[in-house]
Formats: structure tokens, C-alpha cells, sequence
């Protein structure tokens, strides 16, 4: 039996259709803040660009769910939203950081720094290019790309330029690991777990910028906490998948 096709887009309510490009601004509003970042950054603010980073990470944690609930994919089929996202993102998650740790020195001078300053841009182009970045089961495939959470620790924490990079280095070479590592809003195991650590981190987020240039220890010890939890539940999944999917190839046929 064959699958039937998609309804055009005609056929929902005018005010659905609607729902769906007001989705498509919202993910789209996160190119602007991005640009503000950067603003900011050069500014040398960097309290208000981390306040904005904020701001774009929410967005990027929401918008999936409101446009899958706005059926965004059948209400405007001719437009491309994950595209659009995974632009929006790479501005977010990678440009913008960069030029925020290179304009607050976290970053060494000369050709070195620069170097460094390339390997998040580079690594995560490619990323962003892969067609399996996003796998199936709505894992991300080798590390996904989070610049904005190294920038944010490494301002929050004053993190020295070698300890920067050294970072860059590492996550840039697990940008090509092929570790499935948890999609907070999307993995299906342990989703309400991985989706309420998720909100408290973003909560440490915001109490360690208001803290900031004086984080409690406790606060920093919680959200380095999350860190933890979530490379360690990452691998652990692949682990147990790949055991898995080892175990059903080598069963016998019936």
C-alpha cells in the first residue's frame, strides 16, 4: 500500500499557515542576535554577548518543538527550515563564539592563535555539511559543535589562552569521533532526564553571568556537573549501541 501523499499547503487554516512562518522568524531572529554577539564582542562586552548567547540557546531548544506543533514541514513545504536552522546555528554555536574568544585575548596572538581561532570554523563546516550530522534516532554525530559553551566557560571562569586552546584542539578532533551524543530535545532515551538537567544548566547559565566576575563555586561546580553527566550519558549510549547492534549481526538466522 502506498503512502499518501502530504495535503497542500492550502488545505490548513490560513491560521496555521501563519503559525508556521511566525516559527520561521523566531528560529530566523537568531541570526540577529548572532550579529549583536559579534557587536558586542567588538564592543568588548562580553557579559552582554554571553546575555545574548543565552538568548539564541533558547531559542535553539525551542523552536523544533513549535515547529513540529505548527507542521511547519506541510503548511510551508516549498521553504527549507532545517537549513535555515543549521545557518542560524552555525552562526550562533560557531562563528559568533569565536570572534567573542579572540576579542576578549582568550585566544594567543600571532599566526598560532589564528590557527586556532580556524579549527572550530573549518571542522564545523564540515559538520554542518554532513548528511548524517543528525542521526535517525536524533543523536549528533561526533562532538556538535558547541563554541558558545567553550566561550561561555572560558570567560565565566577567566580560562587562560593555553587552556583554550588546548580545548579547541580536543573538541575539534571529536568533531570527527563518530560518538552519537544526546539531542536534549529529541534523544527518546532518558528524554525527561536529559530535557530537566538541560533547563538547570541553562539556570546555572544565567546565575553564574550574574555572578560574574565572582562565580560561586557551587554554582560553577553544578554546571560543570552537567557537562560531565552529558559527555559520560553520550558515550555511554553509544557504547550500548554499538554492543547492540554488534549483538543483532551476529545472530543466527532463524
Amino acid at each position: 500500500m502506498q503512502d499518501q501523499a502530504a495535503p497542500p499547503a492550502e488545505t490548513f487554516s490560513r491560521r496555521l499557515r501563519l503559525a508556521g512562518a511566525a516559527v520561521h522568524l523566531y528560529t530566523a531572529s537568531g541570526s540577529v542576535l548572532a550579529l549583536l554577539i559579534v557587536l558586542a564582542a567588538l564592543d568588548g562586552d562580553a557579559v552582554t554577548a554571553l546575555w545574548l548567547g543565552l538568548a539564541t540557546l533558547f531559542i535553539d531548544g525551542t523552536d523544533g518543538m513549535l515547529a513540529r506543533r505548527a507542521r511547519v514541514k506541510q503548511t510551508i513545504p516549498w521553504f527549507d527550515g532545517a537549513r535555515m536552522d543549521d545557518i542560524v546555528d552555525y552562526l550562533t554555536y560557531v562563528f559568533a563564539p569565536v570572534v567573542l574568544l579572540w576579542t576578549t585575548d582568550r585566544l594567543p596572538g600571532g599566526a598560532f592563535g589564528w590557527v586556532l581561532a580556524a579549527l572550530p570554523l573549518l571542522a564545523s563546516c564540515y559538520q554542518f555539511c554532513r548528511v548524517d550530522a543528525k542521526t535517525d534516532d536524533h543523536y549528533f554525530l561526533g562532538f556538535p559543535s558547541y563554541w558558545n559553551v567553550v566561550a561561555f566557560y572560558a570567560i565565566v571562569l577567566d580560562v587562560g589562552t593555553t587552556g583554550v586552546g588546548i580545548a579547541l584542539a580536543v573538541l575539534t578532533v571529536l568533531v570527527f569521533v563518530p560518538v552519537k551524543y544526546v539531542y536534549p530535545s529529541r534523544t527518546k532515551l532518558l528524554r525527561s532526564l536529559n530535557l530537566g538537567l538541560a533547563a538547570v544548566w541553562l539556570v546555572t547559565y544565567a546565575v553564574l553571568l550574574v555572578q560574574y566576575p565572582d562565580p560561586q563555586p557551587l554554582v560553577v561546580a553544578l554546571s560543570l556537573a552537567y557537562l560531565v553527566y552529558y559527555f559520560g550519558v553520550s558515550i555511554w549510549l553509544t557504547v550500548v549501541g554499538s554492543r547492540r547492534a554488534s549483538a543483532e549481526r551476529v545472530q543466527p538466522a532463524a
